[in-house]
């Protein structure tokens, strides 16, 4: 079974709206790895939502590691995405009043499980922020880092526990370019430790030659409209 399956899938924002998705179908394989490409307010954002469980389809089905999301109550999905999906958010998401470790370990509070060759959640947390550049900074005041390192911080909590699906949402958007390379090549590590799979959506074409396969939204959305910016992005 693929890690990822969109079938017949539609999305809109509203009801008289019209459709942002309109995908005949989409998959990713087991520890296959996807750059998905488009221009803004084609929808990548968006898509990253419907299969993170954010999004509810107005039709069709998303399934992720053989479960249904959209048939899920929401307090399923969300758990679900904590023990299951490892989200680099485009804005972050980091909880303002955790330290930085806190915020790197939270999914593992949720059931997510340490990765193989660790001995506890933090061993595994402060491997991964040292990878990142961040050591030294496990009990800083996340709201106190620069941008680029709230970032990282965000990619650690993603990538404890290694699980299933890996999605990012222009994750190395405010990353200098030895950070940047730094990043991918932890995520690279992380991903075939388990053979997770990865979603990535980045406006930096340069950047696709490492994955497995580049996808161009464009090509598997057949909606006839987009909004632009925001949430379409």
């Amino acid at each position: 079974m693929p890690v990822l399956n969109l079938k017949n899938v539609r999305f809109r924002y509203a009801q008289n709206a019209p459709d942002v998705l309109c995908i005949d179908e989409f998959e990713v394989a087991k520890g296959e790895t996807v750059f998905m490409h488009g221009p803004s307010g084609s929808g990548k954002t968006t898509l990253l939502g419907l299969v993170a469980g954010l999004f509810h389809p107005g039709a069709g089905s998303v399934s992720v590691l053989d479960r249904s999301i959209n048939a899920m109550t929401s307090s399923e999905r969300d758990r679900f995405r904590a023990e299951q999906i490892g989200f680099i958010f485009q804005a972050f998401n980091l909880v303002p009043y955790l330290s930085v470790i806190e915020n790197v370990t939270l999914p593992c509070q949720f059931g997510r499980r340490v990765s193989v060759g660790f001995t506890s959640v933090a061993d595994e947390a402060s491997f991964l922020l040292s990878r990142l550049g961040l050591q030294g900074c496990e009990h800083s005041d996340v709201t106190k880092l620069s941008i680029g390192q709230q970032q990282r911080v965000a990619a650690a909590r993603a990538l404890i526990g290694s699980p299933g699906l890996i999605i990012a949402d222009e994750p190395t958007s405010a990353l200098d370019a030895d950070a940047r390379a730094d990043f991918l090549k932890l995520l690279f590590e992380q991903a075939e430790r388990e053979s997770s799979s990865i979603l990535f959506v980045s406006h930096d074409r340069s950047l696709s030659s490492q994955f497995h396969r580049s996808q161009s939204l464009e090509s598997i959305n057949r909606a006839p409209s987009s909004p632009k910016g925001g949430q379409g992005s």
